[in-house]
C-alpha cells in the first residue's frame, strides 16, 4: 500500500498522470472518495498519462466515456447507477478484460463486479478549512500481483513533494 499527500487538485492529476503511463491493457483502477475528492481530476491525469488528446470529462450521465490514447482509456461513472445488475447491459466484461484501460469512479457501487486483480485508490480530502480544501490523501490499494509490481513501480516515478 502506497500513500501519497497532494496539495493542489494539479498534484493530483500529476500522481493520476505517472500512474496512466504505466497502465496496460486490461488494468482496473477504481477509484473512491466524496464528491469532490478529486476522482475526475485524477481520471484526467491517468488519461494525461495515456497520451489521450482533448479534453476528458466525467461520464456521469453516460457511464462511459472511450479515448484513444497509446491504448483505449475506458472511463466509468457508476454515481447515479441503480445496481450492479445494469452493468450487465453495458457489458462490462469487454471493458474491464478487454484491450484497454479501465478507470472507474464509485466503483464500491459495483462492488461485487470489480475484477479481482485491480487497483483501488481512495482520494480523502485531509482537512476540510478553507486553507487546506485542496490537500488530498491518495492511498493505492492493489489486489493482485499485476497491480503490486504496478505500485512498485509507481513509487519509483514519485518522489518526495510530489
Amino acid at each position: 500500500m502506497l500513500a501519497i499527500k497532494t496539495t493542489t487538485p494539479e498534484e493530483t492529476a500529476c500522481v493520476g498522470e505517472k500512474l496512466g503511463a504505466l497502465l496496460r491493457a486490461g488494468d482496473v483502477v477504481c477509484l473512491n472518495g466524496d464528491l469532490g475528492a478529486g476522482k475526475t481530476r485524477f481520471a484526467q491525469g491517468v488519461a494525461r498519462g495515456m497520451e489521450v488528446a482533448g479534453p476528458v470529462t466525467s461520464p456521469t450521465f453516460t457511464l462511459i466515456n472511450e479515448y484513444q490514447g497509446r491504448l483505449p482509456l475506458y472511463h466509468m461513472d457508476f454515481y447515479r447507477l441503480e445496481d450492479a445488475l445494469a452493468l450487465e447491459d453495458l457489458g462490462y466484461e469487454e471493458y474491464f478484460y478487454g484491450n484497454g484501460a479501465t478507470v472507474i469512479e464509485w466503483a464500491e457501487r459495483v462492488a461485487e463486479l470489480l475484477p479481482e486483480v485491480r487497483l483501488d485508490v481512495f482520494i480523502d480530502r485531509i482537512d476540510r478549512s478553507p486553507e487546506s480544501e485542496d490537500v488530498r490523501k491518495i492511498t493505492f490499494v492493489p489486489y493482485g500481483e499485476g497491480m503490486t509490481g504496478l505500485i512498485e513501480e509507481l513509487m519509483d516515478l514519485v518522489c518526495a513533494g510530489d
